[in-house]
């Protein structure tokens, strides 16, 4: 009989949001499909796993290539996915963590999409984990929304052409991946609009922090595990 394969998003990066139901799964699971990028000496999600749950594991490490050549990406997530699938057909259960959740900016789900069209008898469970998205607001202190107020998520490869449009209609953006592009983004919102800006650098590591004056950062050298949030002021609402 096949494996299971999991989908478990670990949180962003504190061990205490990892969730019972992840904690219980990979109690139990014989497989870790540690992601790896050439971006990351190690991985984060393993670390959360390793300081939450005393379990010694079989590791299946995927490479995926930060790239935007898409027959590259293609070629990974299929690589991937036959790695996979090799274990499952073993009988071994799977679990492939991911930091925040699955659902969301995770290669999880191209490997999910993979072994449903390749491999449709193969069970498959998503187990979804706190994202920076809500984590980020919570450790400042400062609701997302409320009322019938609108949130946008936008992803780091954003158009700054876009964000105006999107800045008018939403009342809450929240900008993913903001290291490399700061100092363009706080000189476009400088001249755009009455908004509060949080910029949140690695929420749920010990060396987390947050600053609502982000423009005191352009000269720093910035995790990519950060994120800003932008409200328009109740004011001019």
């Amino acid at each position: 009989m096949a494996g299971k394969f999991y989908g478990i998003g670990v949180g962003p990066g504190d061990p205490e949001l990892l969730t019972i139901k992840a904690h219980r799964v990979l109690s139990a699971v014989d497989v870790l499909c540690v992601p790896k990028s050439k971006m990351e000496k190690d991985s984060l999600a393993l670390s959360v796993v390793q300081m939450a749950v005393p379990k010694e594991y079989t590791f299946l490490e995927l490479q995926f290539p930060m790239s935007k050549d898409q027959v590259l990406l293609e070629q990974s997530w299929q690589q991937a996915g036959q790695q996979v699938a090799r274990e499952l057909i073993t009988g071994r259960n799977v679990a492939f963590i991911t930091i925040g959740d699955p659902t969301l900016y995770s290669t999880y789900g191209y490997l999910l999409r993979y072994l449903r069209a390749n491999h449709p008898d193969l069970i498959t469970e998503t187990v979804p984990g706190v994202s920076s998205i809500t984590a980020c607001p919570a450790y400042i202190q400062e609701p997302l929304v409320e009322g019938d107020e609108k949130l946008a998520v936008i992803p780091a490869t954003y158009n700054l052409d876009d964000l105006k449009q999107i800045l008018d209609i939403f009342d809450t953006v929240v900008l993913m991946k903001v290291n490399r592009r700061l100092g363009e983004l706080m000189e476009y919102l400088k001249h755009t609009g009455n908004f509060d800006t949080y910029f949140v650098h690695r929420c749920g590591y010990q060396d987390q922090f947050a600053t609502n004056q982000p423009e005191t950062l352009l000269n720093q050298k910035l995790h990519y595990m950060s994120l800003m949030i932008v409200k328009k002021r109740r004011e001019s609402r």
